[in-house]
């Protein structure tokens, strides 16, 4: 890297945020922030995002963006400045090529508002923004439900269909164009683009309007305003259009590919097929790993050569036209120790060096690896839902039970006196009761015996629903298969969970008689306790854990040497309740011959690293789930928040421990019954071989716990109870987008409709409002407050119906308002 590039990088800004460069005259040139998402189709761009993660550390990704009519040394260009770049900021950060039209979900992600296609580039004269210039004249075509994109089109009704949003821009007037056969996301999201122009382009002064593609005859002036400028409307327009790129059929299975130079050739070699473990990943060498045919992944390793590194690109993109995949194929590259969220997700049990695990810091006892347990305060976890999310607890556990065990295919109550005793024969109902600010908050927890019949596990799953009913739809649901019990089930029991292989606690229900059994406890407090019943047999004993033997004659307790012990109490604690003869405690090699008797004699155990209690380190990823073109697809949203929770869809947010199910109040119905299925399909697909009976977690809009909303920043309760979520399909009087603003542009609230017959004859129409009651700024329909009313005035004397947190908003709406037609 010479001087002057080492120059150039040392402007870059290394606090977290976006930074966007345009190639010009085979130069990095800075584009200005109020143009970030506008990109000219004749040019390349580099991105870089730095970004800090709770509990991952900082993450650095590069993108170059390749325009479509870009020219062969501008892309060569662009390709050396990553390389330089990624050196320079010490080959940690993550490269990606994104081609124009088949950008990844992690690019689209920084452009919330969508992406806008500019015809030209910088060597043609043209310049990224013109603000205040209303000499305009374009038609942009809008595409995508999740992320949107704009391209300029031909000015003209041949470039219509009847599926998409259009937006004309006559400068001081921006018409949106809603497709009769448009869905109220795509016709939100495009309101929200045109937004976007208006504040960034025109400096927020110009009209926003929309019109219905179904209901022309409503607006007959902005219909002839369009007419003036894209000439006599057809009669027919082109049929719609679907957005889902369909999948070439490629290979199903992720694969691992050594990809070496041997005098002048590629050679392309399979080192293995899922599940991929991290030991094939060898430091010196190079590897490319092939998603699917959906993506292309180059590792780096910390000891390949310098030539071996720095052409990883180069390789992956040969590698896509060996295989014949598309040019678009989206390309990752990674230097070890750098590896990206889905890198890791495609391996079986990644683990991170010096990694923590469990609840606490790792130390070791001889060769036995301990976790040293931290304390944490529970009353935290409402004032820091992250930390709730972390330990996956909603509180701790104090709040009101009542069990419900399957009987001939019905509900039947357990006593209180038998709470938190399992049998594997059965099936269970726990319903769990709190309160979080004077609300009652509920979880049902569904748990299945590993003995159940069919039926019961049927009936247990019906019956949910009843109680769900009960309750109008409030519970959280959480599927629990026997032995993956979810840490707050076990904190409800205050370590006092017993779970019997088999057999079943219905009354009268002959227990067979056995001449010995043993029971394994794990747990440091009453928060994560708990007893399992495993075959009592001396392979089945670990020297991290606590065991209880019974035996006709009598109890022991046994030691294993690397229980700590917090975990000997509550073990203590737990014989008492199982048996309450005398329990005699035996340490690890030092059991009388009785001991081994009872357990069938001596034989090899786990004496070694406690592997089971390492946590993998994995980032939690959210997914759109959609059964749209006949096979289940989930789609990943990067850089995730709340927004992202669109109420028309089901949401598979996974924490790696948990699975969430989160449905949204106008999710597709048949989607919503499937998404049990889907979750354990996602489950069973997954490359790193992921546990399919890891814990499912139904989570209903409106009724989020904890441990779910701590994976999103700057929750908000109220985002969909207090604002009117309207429909554009009725005519969208208003629409819930809380607070919005455009990338770079100015800050605004989405601001207050009105619909209206035309440009110039309004009608009285009263509309529903984002503000509570029917408050809406002055100049629109609706009732009307003076400014004087809000100005400086205590939030207990405002007017009724005027919600304290929007009052700036009404003022500044007073100034300016868009319509919605």
């Amino acid at each position: 890297m010479n001087s002057k590039d080492r120059d150039m990088f040392a402007n870059i800004n290394r606090k977290p945020g976006l930074q966007i460069w345009t190639i010009s005259k085979m130069r990095m040139a800075p584009v200005p922030t109020k143009t970030f998402g506008n990109f000219f189709e004749g040019d390349c761009y580099i991105i870089l995002n730095i970004s800090k993660n709770k509990g991952v550390g900082e993450s650095i990704d590069i993108h170059y963006w390749i325009g479509k009519s870009s020219s062969q040394d501008e892309q060569g260009s662009a390709a050396l400045y990553v390389t330089q770049l990624d050196e320079y900021l010490g080959g940690s950060p993550v490269q990606y090529r994104e081609v124009q039209g088949f950008e990844s979900p992690k690019f689209r992600s920084y452009f919330k508002n969508g992406l806008i296609y500019k015809k030209g580039g910088l060597a043609s004269g043209f310049n990224h923004v013109d603000t205040n210039v209303y000499n305009i004249v374009r038609l942009l075509h809008v595409k995508g439900r999740k992320h949107v994109s704009a391209a300029e089109v031909e000015v003209s009704w041949n470039s219509f269909n009847n599926g998409d949003v259009f937006i004309l821009d006559l400068g001081k007037t921006i018409i949106q164009w809603n497709g009769p056969e448009c869905n109220r996301r795509e016709k939100l999201k495009a309101v929200l683009l045109a937004q976007d122009i208006r504040d960034r382009e025109r400096g927020g002064r110009a009209d926003v309007v929309v019109v219905e593609g179904a209901r022309e005859k409503d607006t007959p002036e902005l219909v002839q305003m369009m007419t003036d400028v894209l000439g006599k409307r057809p009669s027919q327009l082109k049929k719609a259009v679907s957005d889902d790129k369909h999948d070439q059929e490629q290979n199903n299975s992720v694969r691992l590919y050594h990809v070496y130079d041997n005098t002048g050739n590629v050679v392309i070699q399979e080192v293995a097929v899922q599940p991929l473990t991290q030991d094939l990943l060898r430091s010196a060498d190079c590897y490319i790993l092939d998603n699917c045919g959906s993506n292309v992944m180059v590792w780096k390793g910390k000891k390949a050569s310098k030539d071996e590194r720095r052409e990883a690109m180069k390789r992956a993109l040969d590698y896509i036209k060996t295989k014949n995949y598309p040019s678009s194929t989206s390309v990752e590259v990674m230097s070890e120790g750098g590896e990206s969220a889905m890198f890791k997700h495609l391996f079986k049990n990644w683990r991170e060096k010096g990694q923590i695990t469990g609840l606490g810091n790792t130390h070791t006892v001889g060769k036995i690896a301990k976790v040293e347990q931290v304390k944490f305060d529970v009353m935290e976890l409402h004032a820091h839902p992250d930390m709730a999310a972390k330990h996956h607890l909603v509180d701790d556990g104090s709040g009101e039970v009542k069990v419900w065990r399957i009987e001939n295919l019905e509900l039947a109550e357990v006593q209180p006196n038998m709470h938190g005793q399992f049998y594997g024969g059965d099936c269970y109902l726990v319903l769990y009761t709190y309160r979080v600010s004077n609300r009652e908050q509920y979880i049902l927890y569904m748990w299945q015996g590993r003995h159940a019949t069919r039926d019961e596990i049927t009936a247990c799953a019906y019956q949910a629903v009843t109680v769900d009913n009960m309750y109008n739809g409030a519970p959280v649901q959480v599927r629990v298969v026997m032995g993956k019990e979810p840490r707050h089930f076990l904190a409800i029991f205050k370590g006092k969970l017993i779970i019997f292989e088999g057999g079943t606690g219905r009354a009268g229900a002959v227990t067979p008689n056995t001449t010995a059994s043993l029971f394994q406890v794990r747990g440091t407090s009453d928060l994560n306790t708990k007893a399992t019943e495993v075959p009592a047999r001396a392979s089945c004993l670990n020297s991290n854990d606590v065991f209880l033997l019974r035996t006709p004659q009598k109890c022991y307790l046994w030691y294993g040497k690397g229980c700590s012990g917090d975990e000997r109490m509550m073990a203590t604690e737990m014989s008492d309740r199982l048996f309450r003869q005398y329990k005699e405690v035996v340490m690890e090699g030092q059991e009388p011959a009785e001991f081994w008797i009872a357990l069938g004699g001596k034989a090899p155990y786990a004496s070694d690293k406690r592997l089971e209690r390492e946590d993998p380190l994995h980032s939690p990823r959210l997914f759109e789930c959609s059964n749209q073109t006949g096979r289940f697809r989930i789609t990943e949203v990067y850089n995730f928040d709340q927004s992202d929770l669109d109420e028309e869809d089901v949401m598979l947010l996974d924490t790696w421990e948990e699975i969430f199910l989160w449905v949204g109040k106008f999710a597709n119905e048949t989607e919503t019954k499937e998404s049990w299925n889907s979750a354990r399909e996602y489950l069973k697909m997954h490359p790193a071989g992921r546990d399919p009976d890891a814990p499912i977690i139904f989570v209903k809009q409106g009724n989020e716990p904890l441990t779910f909303t701590g994976w999103f920043n700057a929750w908000d309760p109220f985002k969909w109870s207090e604002l009117n979520a309207g429909s554009l399909n009725k005519g969208v009087d208003a629409t819930d987008f809380g607070g919005y603003s455009a990338p770079g542009g100015p800050a605004s609230t989405f601001p207050m409709y009105r619909t209206h017959g035309g440009m110039m004859s309004p009608k009285s129409t009263t509309p529903t409002s984002p503000f509570r009651g029917t408050y809406s700024p002055a100049g629109s329909s609706g009732m009307s407050v003076d400014s004087k009313l809000l100005i400086n005035v205590p939030a207990s004397e405002l007017p009724e119906g005027v919600d304290p947190s929007q009052r700036e908003v009404g003022l500044e709406k007073n100034k300016q308002n868009i319509d919605i037609v």
